[in-house]
């Protein structure tokens, strides 16, 4: 989502109301006073805060009511349930945020969509009563214009600065998809969406559970560093049908299919056979075509209905003087084929022929080149898309640990014999490129606030492992029962896990505590192959706010160490706020630091900084990860009320 930058004009509309009722010693005097702030916009949409003052009796429970008359319809919020039929909306506290006191204020947020005009609304009701409405004073509101930024002429890399590795990326429409690894995380390989290519949204899972063996349940095993690797995604047009396929665990081939990318996934075949780091063609006479391979370059073609292997054949060996070619993406341009491939972790190369089969040549693409990410590699692997306007672009990742591999953009060009050439500015992968020509449409921010509503996690989550479904549910807030008995985190089921937005960004989680036992662990960690967290640990009845480090897996992924405890300090209440500060700019010596609070508002730090490990072979970059589990029996839970992703 693109917001309003810093000085831009912002939309305040204030309505100040006492809003006092007739009463009696034994009614309550309810009164309000409202803020309501765009605080961007954008073509098509706008984001609001929502701040109410309680300038009445105190309060247990509200509800803010108010008429859009321009046809605004509001989508995700925090901090409230938001209902709206036609223009009438209705905010109602979430759990955690009912009681107002006399003179307490309480904020909330949303996303909404409009239309050419986008009017503010003209009077708010509380709990039933108007602010400014008979009885109270009258209502002032002080309106500034709101403008609304154009889209800049430039965008600059990495366009999304989180861990979204192996990248296949194609158009169909005017939008625009993205799949990714995700090795042991479940749901597995996340597509994401954009209708710029430079602003992306989570759009859903093409692997709804790693139905592949009991290790990926963490049970008898682990599958720690295996899962999702570079797999494929294409549309089929004949059946308006998006098919994903990936080798799992080095043996067999798995495909899935969905009519829509946010549409529940399913399995359509297993091929007994590794099509590995594959990429998918459809062809123009609608034939699916699979190139894969290591170093050993093969195409397979499909049956019609997508489940089997009807040929397969070499089609390239590559030359010792290249080394290793693989993460292959299959293109046809101008009656041409062309296998995309990657020399890890330095270059790129393309294959070209006349047929599927080929023969093919070779041309490097780049190699060695200067990267856009201060610290990080060299941009390669990834795949190339066509816009609707023709325009070529090519979406590649940068080795940025301890953040893990990000997806930068650069335009492609052709030469007249139809090879690809990457722009590039003084000679390296641009920083700042042209914005590509396309509309930009509102996507969900990838950082924010969410209250867990509704009764399922949104796509932005995915779990260590797949998860006890028994042992968690989604009912405007998240709740979180213990699901394994251990002193090991690597082997507690059910851990939550978030992408670090880079360079640098703060987690903050509201965890209630109440429903807790003896021997139980929760907390927000920085969760990697060397770990930490801050947390709660409960015991002989009491609840201490601990900082653990010293998490560690050696390079199998077997635990060789399960935390020792730096710091600790009492702990009364049953809720708590914990946050992680993750600096993930590529390059030794980044840090995460630790804090928490029993107010929401002032934060306390806790422990020692933690370093954060920036080697590769762990693959995955770092996540925030919240968890909770048992040390001695199973039977206690805890609610996350919130969670909040912020940058600087």
């Amino acid at each position: 989502m693109r917001w309003v930058p810093a000085g831009a004009a912002l939309s305040a509309l204030v309505l100040v109301a006492a809003g006092v009722a007739a009463s009696t010693t034994a009614q309550a005097a309810p009164g309000c006073s409202v803020t309501y702030t765009k605080t961007s916009e954008w073509q098509g949409g706008f984001g609001a805060s929502v701040s109410i003052t309680n300038t009445g009796d105190a309060i247990t429970g509200w509800t803010l009511e108010w008429t859009y008359a321009s046809g605004q319809q509001v989508g995700q919020h925090w901090n409230a349930v938001i209902t709206q039929s036609g223009g009438q909306v209705s905010a109602r506290n979430a759990p955690y945020n009912g009681s107002v006191p006399t003179g307490g204020k309480v904020e909330f947020g949303f996303n909404a969509t409009a239309g050419s005009t986008n009017t503010d609304p003209v009077s708010f009701r509380l709990n039933g009563t108007t602010c400014g409405g008979t009885g109270g004073p009258t209502t002032t509101t002080t309106t500034t214009t709101t403008t609304t930024t154009p889209a800049p002429a430039s965008f600059t890399n990495p366009v999304l600065w989180q861990d979204f590795a192996d990248i296949d990326i194609i158009r169909v429409g005017d939008a625009y998809y993205y799949s990714a690894s995700t090795m042991h995380y479940s749901p597995g390989a996340p597509v994401l969406r954009s209708y710029d290519l430079v602003n992306w949204e989570f759009a859903g899972h093409s692997v709804p559970r790693l139905d592949f063996g009991s290790k990926y349940d963490l049970n008898g095993g682990r599958g720690y560093v295996r899962g999702i690797w570079a797999s494929f995604l294409n549309h089929r047009k004949s059946n308006n049908t998006f098919y994903w396929g990936g080798c799992v665990d080095f043996a067999q081939t798995h495909i899935y299919t969905a009519t829509s990318v946010d549409a529940q996934w399913s399995k359509l075949s297993t091929i007994n056979k590794c099509y590995y780091d594959a990429g998918m063609l459809v062809d123009d006479n609608d034939t699916m075509y699979v190139a894969y391979g290591n170093t050993t370059i093969s195409v397979a073609q499909l049956s019609a209905d997508g489940k089997s292997e009807v040929r397969s054949q070499q089609v390239f060996q590559t030359p010792s003087n290249i080394g290793t070619l693989e993460g292959a993406r299959f293109y046809k341009r101008n009656g041409s084929y062309y296998i995309w491939l990657t020399r890890p972790a330095n270059g790129q190369y393309v294959l070209k022929a006349s047929s599927p089969f080929g023969p093919y040549t070779v041309q490097q693409v780049l190699l060695d080149m200067r990267g856009p990410i201060q610290g990080g590699g060299v941009p390669h692997q990834g795949g190339m898309v066509q816009t609707q306007n023709g325009d070529w672009y090519y979406m590649a990742f940068v080795d940025a640990y301890p953040g893990g591999r990000v997806p930068v953009l650069a335009p492609i060009t052709w030469t007249a014999d139809g090879w690809p050439r990457v722009t590039t500015v003084n000679g390296a992968w641009g920083v700042n490129y042209p914005r590509p020509n396309l509309p930009t449409r509102p996507v969900k921010p990838m950082t924010g606030v969410d209250t867990f509503d509704g009764t399922a996690l949104k796509p932005q989550w995915e779990w260590n492992h797949n998860p006890d479904t028994t042992k968690y549910s989604v009912n405007n807030g998240l709740r979180l029962s213990t699901a394994t008995v251990t002193n090991d985190l690597y082997s507690a089921r059910n851990t939550l896990t978030h992408r670090v937005q880079g360079p640098t960004s703060t987690a903050t989680v509201t965890l209630d505590l109440a429903s807790m036992r003896d021997g139980d662990r929760t907390g927000l960690a920085m969760l990697r192959d060397s770990s930490a967290w801050i947390g709660v640990k409960r015991d002989n009845g009491r609840n201490r706010v601990v900082m653990v480090n010293g998490l560690t897996m050696d390079s199998s992924w077997n635990t060789t160490g399960t935390g020792t405890e730096v710091a600790s300090a009492a702990l009364s209440g049953t809720r708590i706020w914990l946050r992680a500060n993750a600096d993930i700019r590529p390059g030794s010596g980044r840090q995460a630091r630790f804090s928490y609070s029993t107010d929401g508002v002032n934060f306390t730090p806790l422990g020692t900084g933690f370093t954060l490990k920036n080697e590769w072979q762990f693959f995955m970059g770092y996540r925030f990860g919240i968890f909770n589990h048992a040390t001695q029996a199973l039977g206690g839970s805890v609610a996350v009320q919130r969670f909040e992703l912020t940058t600087p």
